[in-house]
């Protein structure tokens, strides 16, 4: 199974950013559509973003739309998480997995890791 290793997460005021990131463990994440999901305390887990194989081609769920950006580093096997204009709703455990593509934002078969805690508070 692939396995992935979440970080960047933290506390963060109303309107704050934070970057997530997303490291694959004993595999390359080159050629595997890899996305952002999460899940708030009391709501099903949520389909964030997903990026391309190559990352020329996104998708965000309309939550996010415009305040997220994915972005991924090949060469460093890692996929990222810009997040910016941060609202308490984004609070969450936020995960990373496979996408079954890139458009559908719905993992593919995951082993989910522990995540990283991502609270949005004054």
């Amino acid at each position: 199974q692939l396995r992935f290793v979440e970080s960047g997460g933290g506390l963060v005021q109303p309107g704050g950013s934070l970057r997530l990131s997303c490291a694959a463990s004993r595999f390359t994440l080159e050629g595997y559509s890899i996305g952002w999901f999460r899940q708030a305390p009391g709501k099903e887990r949520e389909g964030v973003s997903c990026i391309s194989p190559s990352g020329t081609s996104t998708r965000y769920g309309d939550s996010v739309k415009g305040r997220f950006t994915i972005s991924r580093d090949n060469a460093k096997n890692t996929v990222y998480l810009q997040m910016n204009s941060l609202k308490p709703d984004d609070t969450a455990v936020y995960y990373c997995a496979r996408c079954v593509n890139w458009w559908s934002l719905v993992p593919n078969f995951p082993s989910w890791g522990q995540g990283t805690q991502v609270t949005v508070s004054s």
